[in-house]
């Protein structure tokens, strides 16, 4: 056998192989998913309630597909829909976005932003995301209708939790929330929102985009029964029986999605304790849209009242 051969053979096996991850990579960006988790958060005699929790839409013009399945979420019936953030991937993606939405905003609902709802997304090396946090944002490309954005869920009578918090009375049930701007960019105020539905309402429901450990720690310790966030995507590029490879946050990669509790190691009832949901939301860079093992998701959280 001539000895350039086998490297010639090879190579075709490896282009052949990355070729068809690449294509597997694609498919699974595009296979919206919806979780359902059940959460024992309300007090005893309250009916359930439906919660449907979106994250990280990075939504652009062209993608059709995940704005005509995000607009059938509202066949769920939700009672609350709750929004973390990262909606917008382009300076032309507010229209798509109420569209995508559309009977959504009907609904009782609560927002914060993220980082990619103020600054329009830029082509990033992915393999930087697997080394430490240098702290370096993305703050220099062009800002996105990030105040119109909020303006137009706003005037649908969704609440804005941007370092504040608010009541939303759904069903008889009256749910308390604070919320923080976005943690990625430090732009979260957590002096603002200490304490102040720490024993308020039937359920105290806390929000963020970026589940960094200050803010987990801190709404924990204010004895919020419920927490949420995004950011993450899941890990995006997961490896099967590993999971994710990172966060993007100072989160461990055990629970960059799915429910949890924070701390990690405490049990229901505990004081300073939190079930903690991270979402691991619909979309990716527009730049690089793979994901593997780790199909985009939208969750369905059932409150139901806590065990005794």
């Amino acid at each position: 056998m001539p000895p350039t051969r086998f490297p010639a053979r090879t190579a075709l096996a490896l282009g052949a192989v990355g070729t068809g991850v690449a294509a597997y990579a694609a498919a699974e960006a595009r296979a919206y998913t919806l979780r359902r988790f059940e959460v024992p958060a309300l007090p005893a005699g309250h009916a359930p309630l439906r919660v449907l929790h979106l994250s990280d839409l990075h939504l652009t013009p062209d993608q059709r597909a995940k704005r005509e399945w995000v607009r059938r979420l509202a066949d769920l019936e939700p009672d609350l829909v709750v929004d973390t953030g990262d909606n917008l991937a382009s300076l032309r993606a507010l229209p798509p976005l109420l569209d995508a939405l559309g009977p959504l905003l009907d609904v009782p609902g609560v927002f914060v932003l993220g980082s990619n709802d103020y600054f329009a997304p830029g082509f990033r090396n992915p393999l930087r995301y697997l080394l430490p946090d240098d702290g370096k944002r993305n703050t220099r490309t062009e800002q996105l209708p990030w105040r119109e954005m909020k303006a137009a869920m706003s005037a649908a009578g969704w609440l804005d939790l941007t370092n504040t918090g608010g009541a939303v009375r759904v069903r008889g049930t009256e749910l308390r929330f604070v919320g923080v701007d976005d943690p990625h960019l430090s732009y979260d105020d957590l002096a603002a929102v200490r304490g102040g539905a720490a024993h308020d309402g039937d359920v105290r429901i806390a929000v963020a985009h970026a589940p960094y450990l200050r803010v987990l720690d801190a709404f924990a310790a204010d004895d919020h029964d419920l927490v949420l966030a995004g950011h993450t995507h899941g890990g995006q590029v997961c490896l099967p029986y590993v999971g994710a490879l990172t966060t993007n946050c100072d989160l461990e990669t055990a629970r960059a999605k799915g429910l949890h509790r924070h701390p990690a190691d405490s049990a229901p009832g505990d004081p300073g304790s939190s079930v903690l949901h991270v979402s691991a939301g619909l979309g990716t860079n527009p730049w690089l849209r793979f994901r593997t093992a780790c199909r985009p998701e939208a969750s369905l959280l059932t409150l139901v009242p806590r065990q005794r």
